[in-house]
């Protein structure tokens, strides 16, 4: 077996399998090589509609060997150890592989056992998560089985791929409430150990008042540290220099939880990382700031933009302009600005289309107020952008 690549790509999500696609389609003769321990890929932004009943958990799931690109070597293992001196990476299945040029994309981590007792509830007890293929469908269950009683949704203090999904399902879930006449029996609350709602001060405005019409009562600068399944209450400890350290308990009847999230244990603890373990890279050309011929993006990078999907569908043109460009003798030239963007589901069949910068100004598609809800634009979440994810985007051609 091959050993040796010219670009060996750390993994097979969206933006490893994307990038991969695109070279070769500039490239076709590139020998690629794609580091990819899971047998499935998934389409996790349509688990917020699952959550919230309006999308079946079987379609978000597909094989991945059917999106690895013609002409690329799946090697499916887990990656484990960098040596950029040598060239080299070193897999869990204690393989050894070079590289003329890396890609760096391996995802998030997600840290379950962050909160105690999280592991233990979630699936049952009112608690869920639409962060996990298995218990995405468990939260519409307590969703559609509520019949009164506290909701509380939560976010946590760290960085999340798609910031905004804790708070997509708050409003689905407000909706369906509002929806049956439950309101007066419900009190809906709002648990982050964010300081705000938005960044962006356009669509935070229009959010505040989707706060204000579902009645959620909101609590920032709050960390969720621990989980009483059989009691169902959860466990705050405030972030606040007011209140630094005071702990509140509080009881629900459902509780959504997104857990904490951080770079993955193996980036890290390598060389590749930045002091907050993520994959350090310039957040213009994309190149590594120590190691020229290694590049990142996605969620694993240290680019201080929203961990998107749409954030990587404009890094990957980047990241390939400036790698082939490396391979030319050339200096990187593209500069991605930092776009991202994020579809908050604000009820059913509405939909903000939050788009922006690393300067959190709006660089929106359309010509339109984006900030309004619209149903075209939940039309656009629900049924165009899955066909584009599977059918153009993991294939290199919906880049830009």
């Amino acid at each position: 077996m091959n050993r040796h690549f010219e670009v060996l790509v750390i993994g097979g999500g969206n933006a490893g399998l994307s990038t991969a696609a695109l070279l070769l389609l500039k490239k076709p003769n590139l020998s690629v090589g794609i580091i990819e321990p899971s047998a499935k890929h998934y389409y996790q932004p349509a688990w917020t509609l699952v959550g919230g009943g309006i999308f079946d958990i079987r379609k978000t799931e597909r094989n991945e060997k059917d999106f690895i690109p013609k002409g690329a070597t799946w090697l499916q293992e887990y990656a484990d150890t960098f040596k950029p001196e040598n060239n080299a990476v070193t897999t869990r299945e204690n393989n050894t592989y070079t590289y003329d040029y890396l890609v760096v994309c391996p995802g998030i981590q997600i840290n379950w056992s962050a909160i105690k007792g999280l592991p233990e509830s979630i699936g049952k007890n009112g608690v869920s998560s639409n962060y996990s293929f298995t218990y995405a469908p468990y939260t519409f269950d307590c969703i559609k089985n509520f019949k009164g009683g506290k909701m509380i949704f939560h976010s946590p203090n760290t960085p999340v791929k798609c910031g905004g999904a804790p708070q997509k399902i708050m409003y689905l879930a407000s909706d369906y409430i509002r929806k049956h006449h439950l309101q007066d029996k419900t009190e809906i609350e709002f648990w982050s150990g964010g300081t705000k709602l938005f960044g962006v001060e356009k669509y935070a405005r229009s959010l505040n008042k989707l706060i204000d019409r579902y009645h959620i009562k909101t609590h920032f600068f709050e960390n969720l540290v621990e989980i009483d399944g059989p009691n169902k209450k959860a466990k705050f400890v405030s972030l606040n220099s007011e209140h630094q350290g005071q702990e509140t308990w509080v009881d629900y009847d459902f509780i959504h939880v997104t857990p904490p999230q951080g770079p993955p244990d193996f980036i890290r603890n390598s060389p590749l990382a930045n002091e907050n373990g993520w994959v350090d890279v310039d957040k213009g050309t994309l190149q590594h700031n120590k190691y020229p011929n290694i590049f990142g993006l996605g969620d694993a990078s240290s680019l201080p933009t929203s961990k998107t999907g749409a954030a990587i569908r404009k890094q990957t043109p980047t990241l390939v302009a400036n790698l082939m460009a490396l391979m030319q003798n050339k200096n990187p030239y593209k500069i991605y600005t930092g776009y991202t963007s994020c579809p908050i589901v604000s009820g059913y069949g509405k939909l903000i289309l939050a788009e922006f910068d690393y300067n959190n100004e709006p660089m929106e598609t359309f010509p339109f107020d984006q900030s309004k809800e619209r149903w075209s634009m939940f039309f656009l979440k629900k049924q165009i952008l899955p066909r584009m994810y599977w059918g153009a985007i993991l294939k290199g051609r919906m880049q830009g």
